[in-house]
């Protein structure tokens, strides 16, 4: 149901520059599990997730463990500031399983004692009784993919849940858990503001903090994809999405939400630390099927990327030690586009010194400074050199909507 890691969207685009969960000054380092399995795979989604009957989940959990050790030998140092349990459907996980995770990882690092470690969760009945499992083993935020609160649309998404089913779910993750977070996808075909606002009340009137908003996407081999080939699946008019775009940062602005990335709100305080690893560009150490890592070793920024397919990933851990697929040096050019890529997501931009520090240039020289020109006459970006140490560069709400073509316009 969640996705590699946003870093693993960067596809290999490119000293230790761990940013992380408060200022963009302090450091912090992750840890990313995934869970490649799934009851049923939604229409919609192209992430690394595999339906099977029967999991060994001690098999499983030997082989997250061992690939962890395989970490900590070549070089990931920590501290962990946090850890996320992605996939795939991390709830289908046995709460023993994630325990195992977890103590090997205090076994193996400094771990800090506030650190967030986040599971990714179906709303279903039987998932959600495994929630007080789950908090038992170590898990102290719950990331719930509740995608609707509508029954119609769930339907069509789906999903294995209904409206009540997700409701219910939520309030139990609510006494459960202090940090919960909702994952809902809007911009449905034939979907209205007002329509969308009114599950948005819904959504807020269950208490929730954090909240993650996801846009309809047709993603290339998924079934959407194949029926909108076929001319079987109408998707909504960009400028209507646009509209549902603005509403929605418009209305949860006005309720004390911060727009804090492109699909995050929250009410201050309650942005997602681990998530934050991956916008900061820190150093984050990926284990599980497909699973990416940016991991600073060799006084260099290393970018991996493990094997896809589940079976193999698990022999090659089981007779390798690891499911690595492909280890990167990246140049420091590269790092500081990556850095730039994931930045510009935020609502608190890119302190331009942390590219020069990344680069070993000066930040002029990574920009198209035509391009750049246009961008901030257009206000689609600014550059706020006010009480920051560094400049800041900042996408302006215009900016994120075609945030794209703006790297694509800006970066030399």
């Amino acid at each position: 149901m969640g996705a590699d890691s946003p870093a693993a969207r960067l596809e290999f685009a490119g000293g230790r520059e761990t940013i992380a969960t408060g200022s963009a000054g302090s450091q912090a380092c992750g840890i990313y599990v995934h869970w490649p399995f799934c009851k049923a795979k939604c229409p919609y989604c192209d992430f690394n997730s595999h339906v099977r009957a029967g999991i060994d989940q001690e098999r499983w959990a030997g082989a997250l463990v061992r690939e962890l050790g395989y970490g900590a030998g070549r070089g990931f140092a920590g501290p962990v500031h946090s850890v996320f349990f992605g996939g795939g459907t991390p709830s289908l996980m046995e709460p023993a399983t994630v325990e195992a995770v977890l103590r090997a990882i205090r076994d193996l690092w400094p771990v800090a004692d506030d650190a967030e470690i986040t599971l990714e969760a179906n709303p279903t009945s039987v998932e959600a009784s495994k929630l007080a499992g789950f908090a038992a083993a170590g898990v102290n935020r719950v990331s719930l993919g509740v995608q609707s609160l509508d029954d119609a649309a769930l339907r069509f998404l789906g999903r294995e849940h209904t409206a009540c089913e997700a409701m219910a779910a939520v309030e139990l993750a609510n006494r459960t858990f202090d940090r919960v977070s909702l994952d809902l996808i809007y911009a449905r075909a034939g979907q209205t503001v007002e329509g969308w606002m009114e599950e948005l009340d819904a959504a807020l009137a269950l208490g929730t903090r954090h909240l993650s908003l996801y846009q309809l996407t047709i993603e290339p081999g998924t079934r959407f994809h194949a029926l909108f080939g076929r001319g079987a699946l109408p998707v909504m008019e960009d400028g209507v999405q646009a509209d549902l775009f603005q509403a929605t940062r418009d209305s949860l602005r006005s309720r004390g939400f911060r727009a804090y990335e492109i699909s995050n709100f929250c009410i201050p305080g309650e942005e997602s630390r681990h998530n934050l690893v991956y916008w900061r560009y820190g150093d984050y150490l990926g284990v599980g099927p497909g699973a990416h890592g940016r991991l600073s070793l060799e006084g260099t920024k290393m970018a991996t990327r493990n094997l896809r397919q589940p079976d193999s990933w698990l022999e090659a851990v089981e007779h390798h030690g690891h499911g690595e697929h492909e280890c990167e040096r990246l140049d420091g050019r590269t790092c500081a586009l990556e850095a730039l890529m994931m930045g510009l997501r935020l609502e608190e931009g890119v302190p331009l010194d942390r590219l020069e520090r990344l680069s070993g240039l000066s930040w002029q020289r990574l920009f198209d400074r035509a391009g750049l020109d246009r961008a901030l006459a257009a206000e689609l970006v600014g550059i706020d050199a006010g009480r920051e140490a560094s400049p800041v560069l900042r996408a302006s709400d215009a900016g994120i909507l075609v945030l794209d073509d703006l790297l694509a316009t800006i970066a030399a």
